[in-house]
C-alpha cells in the first residue's frame, strides 16, 4: 500500500508543470508532477480495457496511481446514448496521491455522449480528444445537440483536439483482412497509443498483453498492435499534438519493496488466499454472482493450487447455506455479495450467530434499495450489516479504506471470525472495488499467524467423573465455543437454530438461559480485540473529520488542502465498526465540532450519537459516484468557521 506523506502538489487544483525541454525529434516535452485522464465512450467501446492497460504500463512506469471506473447502470444501454456511457479516470503522479482526481485533465471523448456527460466536470484549459467520425447529426441529435460543438463555440474554452480516430484506424488496418465493423473495434486502441506517446507511457506490456487476449485469434492480435502503433506514431507525427508529456516515477511515495497494481477485489481475493494459507484451513467460497462482488468469485475460482474451492449456487440463500457448512466442516468459509444478497442471507447469517461459528460475509455495497444502482457506489449498508436481522444477532463489522487495504482488511476480518468463532461483515464498496492502486507484495513473514486449534476431545468432566464433550463451553478470555469438526470420535453434538443450553448445546426453552446467551453473544462481539484509532492532528485542532471505509482517500487529500491552507483540522478513520475502538468515545469529546462525511445519509453519525452522545454533524452524498476533495475541503472548512 502507497504511503501516505503530505505532498503541496495534492492541494493544486490542476497540474503543476515543470521543465520543458525539446528533445531530438522537434517537439516540445513538458514535465508535470500529475495528470487526470478520463477515458469516454460508448459500453462497447472498450473504455474499461483501455484505462486498464493506460492504468497497468503507468504502474510498471512507477508512478503512484488512482483510478475510477465508472460503467453504465445498464447491461446494454443504447448506443450513442447518455446513460450508455462507460468511462475511466486514471490519476497518476511522481508524488503520493490519494483519490482518482476531481477534475480531468484530459479527456477522451469517443462520440457526442460521451463529450456531453463529461464536459461539465473539465475545468477551462483542459485537453480534449474527440473521434470526429462519431459527430453526426443523427448521434448529436440523439444527445441534444443542436449544432455541432466541435463547431458552435461552446469548446473555445478547451484545448481541443479532433481526430477522425475511426477513419485513422480502419486506414491503419487496411491490410489486414478484416471488415469495416471489425476494424472499427480497434479505435481504442489507437486512442491508447495516442495518449501513451502523449505521456511516454511504455508500450511492450500492452504488446504482450493483446498477443496473449487474443492467442487464438493472431490476425486480431494483430490488427490491435497495429492500431496502438498507428496512435502512438500519429502523436509522434501530427502537428496539431507539439507537446507531449513526462510524469517521473514516484521514487520517494514508496517504501522499498516489490510493487503491482491491484484492484480492491482482486486484494481482497488475495487477502482471503493469504488468511487461508495462515490459518492452514482450505478456503471455501459459496456465492452467487452479483455486480459488483463477483469479480472475487471469478478470481478465487482460479487458485484451486491454494486449496481454494468455490462454488457458484443457484441463488443468495444457497451461497450463504454452504459457506456455512463449511464452516461447520472445518473451512475457512467465506460468501460475497451486495445489499440485496445480504437481505437474503440475513437468516442464515442469524444462524451462524446461533451456531457461532467463523464466516466472512463480504459486503461489497451499492447505490439504491432493490437493484438501485448496481454499478454505482454507496456506504448504505452499515445499518443492515450491523442490525438487519432478526432477534438480538450481533456481529463484527470491518471496513477497509483503499483498494490495497482490502488485503488487510480480509486477513483482519478472518483473524476475528476465526478467534471469536463468529460470523463477520467485510463491508467493502463498488469505488474500492473497481478502483486500483500500486501494492506492495507482503513478505510471508509479515502475515498474522491465524492457526487455530479443533477440539480433539472431551473438554468437560461431569458431576459423576464422566468426561463428556460440550459444545458451548467457551474459552474465557474469547468465550468463543469449541471448534469441532464433523466425525471426530466423540465429539457428536446438536446443532440447529432453536435457542442452545449454555455448554451442553441442547436445545433449550428456559428463559434465563435465552437471557444468558443473548448476552453471551453480545459480551464476545464487544469483546473483540481490536486497536485504538490513531488521530492525526499535528496543530491541536477543535474539529475532528471522522470516516470509515472507502472516504479515507477523498477525506485525507481535503484534510490536505486544508492544513497547506493554514487550517487546522483533525483526522480519525474507523476500520473497525462493531465493536468500535475502546478510545472511540474519549477521542469524540477532545474536540468542539465532529464532522462525519459518508455516502449516505448518515449512517455512522446516527450510531456515533446514540452511542456517545456526541453532537456530530453528517455531510451526505448519495449520487453514486465518492467524494470530490475539494467538495469536502469546502465542506470542512465551513464546519470549521461554523
Amino acid at each position: 500500500m502507497t504511503s501516505q506523506v503530505s505532498s503541496p502538489a495534492e492541494q493544486a487544483d490542476g497540474t503543476v508543470v515543470g521543465e520543458q525541454r525539446k528533445p531530438a525529434g522537434g517537439k516540445d516535452v513538458r514535465r508535470l508532477d500529475r495528470v487526470i485522464i478520463r477515458f469516454a465512450g460508448d459500453s462497447g467501446d472498450g473504455m474499461q480495457l483501455t484505462g486498464d492497460r493506460f492504468t497497468s504500463e503507468t504502474a510498471s512506469f512507477g508512478n503512484d496511481l488512482s483510478t475510477l471506473p465508472n460503467f453504465p447502470a445498464e447491461i446494454r444501454a443504447p448506443a450513442g446514448t447518455l446513460p450508455g456511457v462507460s468511462s475511466f479516470q486514471l490519476h497518476f503522479a511522481d508524488h503520493d496521491i490519494l483519490t482518482p482526481g476531481d477534475a480531468p485533465n484530459v479527456l477522451v471523448a469517443m462520440n457526442p455522449a460521451a463529450l456531453k456527460a463529461n464536459i461539465g466536470d473539465m475545468p477551462r484549459g483542459a485537453e480534449i480528444i474527440v473521434n470526429t467520425d462519431e459527430f453526426t447529426k443523427r448521434a448529436m441529435q440523439k444527445v441534444g445537440y443542436d449544432a455541432s460543438p466541435l463547431d458552435d463555440g461552446s469548446l473555445d474554452g478547451f484545448s481541443l483536439h479532433p481526430v477522425p480516430l475511426t477513419t485513422l484506424t480502419v486506414e491503419a488496418l487496411k491490410d489486414f483482412a478484416l471488415t469495416r465493423k471489425e476494424a472499427e473495434r480497434s479505435k481504442n486502441m489507437f486512442a491508447l497509443g495516442l495518449l501513451s506517446w502523449m505521456y511516454h507511457r511504455p508500450t511492450e506490456g500492452t504488446e504482450r498483453f493483446l498477443r496473449a487476449k487474443f492467442a487464438k485469434k493472431p490476425e486480431i492480435a494483430a490488427a490491435n498492435i497495429a492500431a496502438y502503433r498507428a496512435g502512438w506514431n500519429f502523436g509522434e507525427t501530427t502537428e496539431d499534438f507539439a507537446v507531449s508529456y513526462e510524469v517521473a516515477p514516484a521514487a520517494t511515495a514508496f517504501p522499498p519493496g516489490v510493487y503491482r497494481n491491484i484492484s480492491g477485489n482482486l486484494a481482497l481475493s488475495y487477502g482471503l488466499i493469504a488468511a487461508s494459507r495462515q490459518a492452514d484451513l482450505p478456503l471455501f467460497l459459496g456465492s452467487y454472482p452479483i455486480t459488483p462482488a463477483s469479480d472475487i468469485l471469478h478470481e478465487l475460482s482460479k487458485h484451486k493450487n491454494f486449496g481454494v474451492r468455490t462454488f457458484q449456487a443457484e441463488d443468495e440463500i444457497a451461497g450463504i447455506g454452504a459457506a456455512l457448512g463449511a464452516a461447520f466442516g472445518g473451512s475457512l468459509a467465506v460468501t460475497t455479495t451486495s445489499g440485496p444478497g445480504v437481505a437474503l442471507k440475513s437468516e442464515t447469517i442469524g444462524l451462524a450467530v446461533s451456531l457461532e461459528l467463523p464466516l466472512l460475509v463480504v459486503d461489497i455495497q451499492r447505490g439504491g434499495p432493490s437493484t438501485g444502482l448496481p454499478t454505482k457506489t454507496e456506504q448504505a449498508d452499515l445499518l443492515q450489516a450491523m442490525f438487519g436481522r432478526n432477534g438480538e444477532a450481533p456481529v463484527p463489522v470491518v471496513a477497509p479504506r483503499t483498494p490495497a487495504d482490502c488485503f488487510d482488511a480480509a486477513l483482519e476480518a478472518a483473524r476475528i471470525a476465526l478467534t471469536y468463532r463468529t460470523p463477520v461483515f467485510l463491508l467493502s464498496d463498488g469505488y474500492l472495488a473497481n478502483g486500483s492502486e500500486p501494492w506492495r507484495v507482503p513478505e510471508p513473514a509479515e502475515l498474522p499467524d491465524l492457526r487455530v486449534r479443533f477440539a480433539q476431545g472431551p473438554n468437560h468432566t461431569l458431576d459423576d467423573g464422566t468426561e463428556v464433550f460440550w459444545p458451548y463451553k467457551r474459552d474465557p478470555r474469547t468465550l468463543a465455543r469449541p471448534w469441532a469438526v464433523p466425525g471426530t470420535p466423540g465429539l457428536e453434538h446438536r446443532i440447529g437454530g432453536i435457542e442452545k443450553q449454555d455448554g451442553t448445546g441442547n436445545i433449550s426453552y428456559d428463559p434465563a438461559n435465552h437471557d444468558l446467551m443473548v448476552r453471551t453473544r453480545q459480551a464476545k462481539v464487544d469483546g473483540v480485540d481490536v486497536p485504538d484509532i490513531e488521530v492525526d492532528d499535528p496543530d491541536g485542532a477543535r474539529t475532528l473529520v471522522l470516516g470509515w471505509g472507502s472516504t479515507y482517500g477523498p477525506v485525507t487529500a481535503a484534510v490536505r488542502r486544508l492544513r497547506a491552507a493554514g487550517e487546522p483540522i483533525a483526522q480519525a478513520h474507523l476500520r473497525h465498526l462493531n465493536p468500535f475502538p475502546a478510545n472511540l468515545g474519549t477521542v469524540l469529546k477532545g474536540y468542539d465540532k465532529v464532522v462525519i462525511p459518508e455516502m449516505n445519509l448518515g449512517q455512522l453519525a446516527t450510531l456515533v450519537r446514540a452511542k456517545y452522545l456526541v453532537d456530530a454533524h453528517s455531510y451526505n452524498q448519495v449520487n453514486g459516484m465518492p467524494f470530490k476533495a475539494e467538495q469536502l475541503a469546502t465542506a470542512l472548512k465551513e464546519a470549521i468557521d461554523d
